[in-house]
């Protein structure tokens, strides 16, 4: 995908951030189902290749001029929901093991990326047409993912109660920042400013509001589906986030 940085950052005056997909869903999706007795007879044989393919990835990124690379990663959300963690033992996976291994595979990967480079993560419930896949509260992965997870920042999707409390940020660690995804990428309806505020509020009590940030939820258009918002739903939404973090930043300055 370092084509598709290129021609990014040939287009954008500003700081061209790429996505890409984390590698922990290749093996969440069914365990050593989806990895192949005959190519892979240990795990950590598949884990090794893993890696290596991510960091030869990332170096192109490093030498392509890339200084804000994202990791959008499903697994750590999805072993939030109780039904996908049942799945998963059904898979022989153990889904209270899960989210130390995950996150220390987060951590090998990005772990020869230059100190230029940021990188954060963005934990998906999905967002494909204005629908999702995966519900609960932070709790049981919000421990391993701050603490072992190499990343500078969190991509956390607040947008509706199927995310919990703010209550596991409790485990942000200092010099790592979350980004509260209180607003909407699936509906087209504009958020108040003053409960966006409040929220934040309430995030303050368990993570300093110096290591928080604001965003939608996720992007608009993760497939070329889409969701259910225009374009003047989109650019709402953002001149909403942006003058909200400005108030914000506004009330710490004073």
């Amino acid at each position: 995908m370092v084509d598709h940085f290129a021609f990014v950052k040939a287009n954008t005056k500003v700081e061209a951030k790429m996505c890409i997909p984390s590698p922990t869903y290749m093996h969440m999706r069914g365990g050593r189902k989806v990895v192949a007795d005959a190519a892979y007879p240990e795990q950590n044989e598949f884990w090794a290749d893993m890696t290596a393919a991510y960091r030869a990835e990332i170096a192109g990124f490093a030498q392509a001029g890339c200084s804000y690379l994202q990791l959008d990663d499903v697994s750590f959300a999805n072993l939030c929901d109780k039904d996908i963690c049942a799945q998963a033992e059904r898979d022989g996976l153990d889904p209270k093991k899960l989210p130390e291994t995950y996150a220390r595979i987060v951590s090998t990967i990005i772990a020869e990326r230059p100190a230029s480079m940021t990188v954060t993560m963005h934990t998906c419930r999905g967002n494909h047409n204005s629908m999702w896949m995966a519900e609960g509260g932070y709790e049981p992965i919000a421990d391993a993912m701050f603490n072992l997870s190499d990343v500078d920042g969190f991509f956390l999707e607040y947008d509706t109660d199927r995310a919990g409390d703010f209550a596991p940020l409790r485990f942000l660690p200092k010099g790592k920042r979350a980004v509260l995804g209180l607003i909407s990428s699936k509906e087209a309806a504009l958020e108040s400013k003053d409960d966006l505020k409040r929220r934040i509020d309430e995030a303050a009590k368990y993570a300093p509001l110096d290591q928080l940030c604001l965003s939608p939820q996720c992007g608009f258009a993760s497939t070329e589906t889409g969701n259910r918002l225009s374009v003047d739903d989109q650019k709402r939404k953002l001149a909403l986030a942006i003058g909200v973090a400005n108030d914000v930043r506004g009330g710490l300055d004073n």
